[in-house]
């Protein structure tokens, strides 16, 4: 089964719509909801085209795909993952009137292994952010001077986006979505959009709000606003790439390997480290738990309660590693 028989599915066609506009689910989470509901279409009806009698769907048909996907010898995680996807396609079935049943409710895959986030401590943190302007100005000295801009602004940029990462907590593509709109440089507050575009706001330390503001120099500086009021539209970017275009969450996700390299640190690490250690950080030094979910974002107390292990964790290394008698 094609992806382009997926597509014929007036259905599927709607809720790829529904992540799209309604949630402002990010690329990565679209495809992924296509993969898993190509999969299903592939298991269960093989040899049916478009459209597919999602109504025909029940617990028994849910039971047998899981059953067959444990069998191929994928990961708990995985399993997890799909049964998610499948649940939260036909729990927009329901709301769409085409079904009155979820037959993915109540279903629960194998128990996952307990992994906790990777986090940074106090110093590996730092280094990474000195990273981005510690590298552009070894690599100026051996640009051209046609190019070296383009190095020299890269570390300014890149330098204040981990700032704000880590200040903030916020998500990738939550930092690279900033605009003028999202600041307010007098209480150094910055507006998230975060999933199903819910706002919240992010709170920007000393560091971050003077690496942004040098950031936003060197941007007005080198793409001036031609043909335009002097006064800065408010939807304009605040992270631009040397075209002057809005800069994507993969182009970061990339120079972060380089300055993890940079920083001595491990570079399949990705940009969520920092949001692990921001409220890592955070709960080490005493701050409470319900602050620290507003600040994420998270929507349940569950959720964030996953770093008070971090920190029992970092708490029993301490503890083996000083008491005489651990």
């Amino acid at each position: 089964m094609k992806t382009r028989g997926l597509a014929q599915d007036p259905l599927v066609r709607a809720f790829r719509r529904y992540l799209e506009s309604e949630i402002n689910a990010s690329a990565h989470t679209v495809a992924a909801y296509w993969g898993d509901l190509e999969q299903f279409v592939r298991i269960v009806w093989p040899d049916r085209p478009p459209p597919y009698p999602w109504t025909e769907v029940d617990r028994l048909t849910a039971r047998s795909y899981l059953a067959g996907l444990f069998k191929q010898g994928l990961s708990a995680p995985s399993l997890h993952r799909k049964i998610s996807s499948l649940r939260r396609f036909f729990r927009f079935l329901i709301r769409a009137r085409r079904i009155e049943k979820n037959p993915f409710a109540g279903i629960s895959g194998p128990a996952c292994p307990h992994r906790l986030p990777k986090v940074l401590s106090k110093a590996e943190t730092a280094r990474l952010l000195d990273a981005p302007l510690t590298l552009a100005a070894r690599e100026a000295e051996h640009c051209p001077d046609g190019r070296r801009w383009q190095v020299e602004y890269g570390g300014v940029r890149d330098a204040a986006i981990l700032e704000v990462l880590y200040s903030t907590g916020g998500r990738i593509r939550e930092i690279t979505g900033l605009t003028d709109r999202s600041v307010d440089w007098l209480s150094g507050v910055v507006r998230l959009r975060g999933k199903g575009r819910k706002e919240r706001l992010g709170l920007l330390g000393r560091p971050a709000l003077e690496a942004l503001r040098r950031a936003v120099a060197w941007r007005d500086r080198l793409f001036p606003l031609r043909g335009r009021p002097s006064r800065t539209p408010p939807d304009r970017p605040l992270f631009m790439n040397v075209k002057g275009g809005a800069l994507s969450a993969r182009s970061v996700e990339r120079q972060l390997k380089r300055y993890l390299v940079e920083a001595g640190l491990n570079p399949s690490l990705t940009p969520h480290v920092l949001r692990h250690s921001f409220a890592t950080h955070l709960l080490d030094a005493g701050a409470d738990m319900r602050s620290v979910q507003e600040l994420l974002g998270h929507a349940s107390l569950s959720t964030t309660q996953i770093y008070t292990h971090v920190t029992a964790e970092r708490l029993r290394t301490i503890y083996d590693q000083a008491h005489p008698r651990a």
